[in-house]
């Protein structure tokens, strides 16, 4: 599960067996944002006289545990590793490994226990159509990425890049004639979850969780330090490695388009290549004539075989939405985990687990979870979003497959207005609020974290805020958006209705559901 959207440099085995044993035994230093606490580090430090016999004899053993970790990846060509090393989050009140789930594969490994529904295998795709319908990820989603990427990377190259598929929650990768299919599973309250699936035909195939293996990759800076996912923009090779001394960018929805996409295949553009896609560096020896610290880069000489994946797409309005979503989720779960760690350390203070939910708190607590709140809020809003040139605005297919799809999907007010309207000309959105605002994570952000953006929101949209920071959003989409959630979005605050009566705002209310209703 290395890297699931990550375009990272090649990892080989032994490299993993070694983080496992620092994540283990502690060889290597914390990293600084989740330092080790001093009951955690080994005992035999503390006695100079032990210190030699005992870096011996974790030596033998980690020698063995490296040993039993290509043993593994030479019999199943997957780690999944669960409740062993350090997980940041592990404990309360996050609890990171807690079994009490409710992500779209949990629930879908419940219904295989009852029966309620089977996988099904084929020869040429494995689970993977069976396992995208049950999930309700579209097929037209497909990016492909070559550079290497995942444990699999082996099987990763220019003429078979991975497929990555996804929906609002769930994101399904693929590798040509790979072990598993790689998946990442969003959980209202935990974010990202990581789950294998082995790709050999069983009787009864089953999605096991891995933890470990991804966290290591997947709690980082890109990820704002939380378990999520992200994407990156590399300086490919023929081969698929990041080219040596490149750079490296993560790409989101504030990303320039010249710096995304590189070890990406990208289709659905009438003319000229969009960013750094479909192309690799040049050979050393046909770049001898440049700087050392710029790479050219030439068009891929032979593309893959269409023919192994499920579509020949990788559609360009499919990354566009992308790299929109991928730190949309992280933001969201950010917030989750600072509020829920706010509260947690304030009731401890306070001596009472069962802190009432009207109980003030200090400024500091607040500040702990306004700010990736507030940083929640302004990417909602696509505050800072890259334009799309004039020139990258014609080459999209806006009606491509995963455009159409994903549009359809609505809600819809009674004017037929849609938060997943494409515009496609400046920017992603004709109406720039993302979508993801309907989703259970956004609705599982606890209080008082959520009133606040709901608040913040509503400032904004009727006007009350006129800061330099929204001024991109004119007068006539802020009304949109507003009419369109009031509409639309079930559960909003007392506050927003009733401004819609005093202000007399003519929509059709949306009713509240329960999420039981949305599932359903």
């Amino acid at each position: 599960m290395y890297g699931w959207l990550i375009a990272v440099e090649s990892q080989d085995p032994s490299r993993i067996g070694r983080n496992l044993l620092h994540s283990n035994f502690h060889f290597a230093e914390a990293d600084e944002e989740w330092p080790l606490k001093d009951a955690e580090r080994p005992a035999n430090r503390s006695s100079g006289a032990r210190r030699p016999l005992g870096r011996l004899l974790l030596l033998l053993l980690a020698l063995w545990i490296m040993s039993l970790c290509w043993l593994v990846l030479r019999a199943y060509g997957q780690i999944a590793v669960r409740n062993q090393g350090y997980v940041p989050y592990s404990d309360a009140p996050i609890n990171y490994r807690s079994e009490n789930l409710n992500d779209p594969v949990a629930r879908l490994q419940q219904q295989l226990n009852e029966g309620k529904a089977t996988l099904e295998y084929e020869p040429d795709f494995g689970y993977l159509k069976s396992v995208l319908k049950l999930l309700k990820v579209p097929v037209d989603s497909q990016t492909l990425v070559f550079s290497k990427t995942s444990f699999q990377y082996k099987k990763i190259s220019p003429e078979h890049p991975r497929a990555l598929y996804y929906n609002d929650d769930v994101y399904v990768g693929r590798v040509h004639e790979g072990k598993a299919i790689e998946i990442v599973s969003f959980d209202p309250m935990q974010g990202a979850i990581f789950y294998l699936l082995d790709e050999r035909k069983v009787d009864h195939p089953t999605f096991q969780r891995a933890e470990l293996d991804c966290t290591q990759c997947h709690i980082a800076a890109g990820t704002r330090g939380v378990p999520g996912v992200l994407l990156r923009s590399v300086y490919p090779t023929s081969t698929g490695t990041q080219a040596p001394s490149s750079k490296s960018f993560i790409t989101d929805q504030e990303s320039p388009l010249k710096e995304r996409w590189g070890g990406w295949y990208v289709t659905g553009a009438s003319h000229a290549q969009p960013g750094l896609s479909n192309a690799v560096v040049e050979e050393p020896a046909q770049a001898a004539a440049a700087p050392p610290d710029v790479k050219r880069l030439i068009a891929l000489s032979k593309p893959f075989d269409p023919v192994s994946y499920l579509t020949p797409d990788s559609d360009l309005v499919a990354h566009l939405v992308l790299a929109h979503q991928t730190q949309m989720h992280n933001l969201i779960t950010l917030t989750n985990y600072k509020t829920r760690l706010a509260l947690y350390a304030a009731a401890n203070r306070n001596k009472n687990p069962a802190l009432p939910a009207d109980t003030p708190l200090s400024e500091s607590d607040r500040q702990q979870f306004e700010r990736p709140a507030e940083q929640l809020l302004r990417y909602l809003l696509f505050v800072n979003e890259a334009p799309l040139s004039d020139s990258a605005a014609e080459t999209i297919d806006k009606d491509s497959a995963f455009a159409k799809e994903f549009s359809a999907r609505g809600p819809r007010d009674h004017q037929g207005r849609s938060l997943r309207e494409f515009d496609l000309r400046t920017r992603i959105f004709k109406y720039p609020c993302s979508y993801l605002i309907y989703s259970d994570s956004f609705d599982s952000l606890p209080e008082p974290a959520k009133s606040y953006v709901y608040h913040r929101l509503l400032e904004i949209l009727t006007g009350q805020d006129k800061s330099q920071d929204f001024a991109g959003l004119s007068e006539e989409n802020r009304r949109a958006i507003l009419e369109i959630l009031l509409a639309t979005k079930a559960g909003l605050p007392e506050e927003w209705r009733d401004y819609a009566k005093s202000n007399d705002v003519h929509v059709h209310l949306a009713q509240t559901r329960s999420r039981q209703s949305r599932q359903g």
